[in-house]
């Protein structure tokens, strides 16, 4: 028999501090029979399960199923259940809990249904922590939410602290709210949870929620301090660093690191060096060539402790080694090729704007008269005469008597 009761999920701390939450809850009793387990309620809090019961039993089994069918199971002698604390369901996706009485026919099954359109409810939810204590969230509009819809976002870092709302939204080019930033985050140990629901004047949205570890979601920084000391004889080098920094963790032995160390101006189609990966923040290079130079990267990330086990960010690129100086062989060939490239402008200039007559003309020789044949001064000396201008003056004298 179908029993739709006046049944509230205590999701008190929800319902005090963020929007109304819009969900059905709906209970079927066992079948031929009103079942004597009444008043269910659920405070999600705690995790504790309790009803009301018109008999007296020594024993009830209480189940909580999630909706990828992970269940947890506990006997109690009294109308109270207490599930563990660190059972952190997310209840976006529908929660069933049933309550049973051992060896007899008689139970109850309530499922939480979240209520709202479907398909309004925010998609491909995720954050991420960097630089220690700064955390970004983002979030996509459902893909059938109306247009006028906005989403809110509140969080609690852990189980006994307050519920806060987002301070600083990020916005989209409508002014929807698809994210959030948020400074001073410590990582606890316990899940963080996350609750995102909207409004709209049309229709009534669904909520999302999730519980994050926040050390998982965590990039870790780049190494400190990264030093690097050679030494010719014996040939090789010591690579120092400190562990990245972090809010929650402290011990030196929560990282491992992984060093990428290339030859600089190597061929491409040389084969690169594989990262090396050490546990500790030392490590002793021993086929260091002082003819080469070398860039080292180092990065970091968690090993048997609550620290995220990707791969943070690269340190800075840190060069070392001599290598081959080429320095005076790229100066004395630059001295040589612009000797050269003045030398063939000067060339092509003159070429182009001179001429070797005007430049070199000719001089006039004197000439040698010991040596000139006879017939040579006579016919010259005669055009030289012919060439010549005579004026010639006649005088007259008349006698007079």
């Amino acid at each position: 028999m179908v029993d739709t009761l006046g049944l509230i999920c205590v999701i008190w701390w929800c319902m005090m501090l963020f929007h109304p939450l819009h969900a059905d809850i709906q209970c079927m009793g066992s079948e031929g029979q009103e079942s004597p387990i009444t008043n269910v309620k659920m405070n999600w809090r705690k995790m504790e399960l309790s009803w009301d019961s018109s008999k007296n039993f020594s024993k009830y089994k209480c189940t909580i199923i999630d909706r990828d069918m992970e269940s947890t199971e506990k006997e109690v002698n009294s109308p109270l259940c207490r599930f563990p604390v660190e059972l952190d369901m997310p209840l976006h996706e529908g929660v069933f809990f049933s309550i049973e009485v051992p060896n007899t026919n008689i139970s109850k099954t309530c499922t939480f249904i979240p209520g709202g359109m479907n398909g309004s409810a925010i998609e491909n939810f995720s954050c991420v922590i960097y630089n220690v204590s700064f955390m970004n969230c983002t979030w996509q509009a459902g893909r059938d939410a109306p247009g006028d819809t906005q989403y809110f976002l509140y969080w609690r870092n852990s189980r006994y602290d307050d519920a806060m709302e987002c301070e600083l939204y990020i916005t989209d080019e409508n002014g929807r709210n698809m994210g959030c930033r948020f400074q001073n985050v410590k990582i606890e140990i316990e899940k963080a949870y996350f609750l995102v629901n909207g409004s709209s004047k049309n229709s009534l949205i669904q909520f999302y929620d999730e519980y994050i570890q926040l050390y998982k979601i965590e990039i870790l920084t780049p190494p400190l301090n990264v030093t690097v000391n050679c030494t010719r004889d014996p040939a090789g080098c010591i690579i120092t660093w400190q562990p990245p920094l972090t809010s929650h963790v402290e011990n030196v032995n929560c990282f491992e690191y992984e060093i990428s160390m290339q030859k600089k101006n190597e061929p491409k189609k040389e084969k690169k060096d594989s990262p090396v990966r050490v546990r500790n923040n030392r490590y002793e290079f021993q086929n260091y060539n002082k003819e080469k130079k070398y860039i080292l990267k180092i990065r970091a990330s968690g090993k048997n402790c609550l620290v995220s086990s990707e791969w943070g960010e690269w340190s800075e690129p840190i060069e070392f080694g001599q290598g081959k100086d080429y320095f005076i062989f790229v100066i004395l060939f630059l001295i040589a090729l612009g000797t050269i490239s003045v030398t063939l402008l000067q060339y092509c200039l003159f070429k182009r704007y001179c001429s070797f007559k005007s430049v070199f003309t000719h001089i006039p020789q004197p000439r040698d008269k010991f040596n000139a044949s006879a017939d040579e001064d006579i016919q010259t000396e005669y055009v030289n005469l012919s060439r010549k201008s005579c004026t010639e003056e006649i005088a007259m004298a008349e006698e007079m008597t």
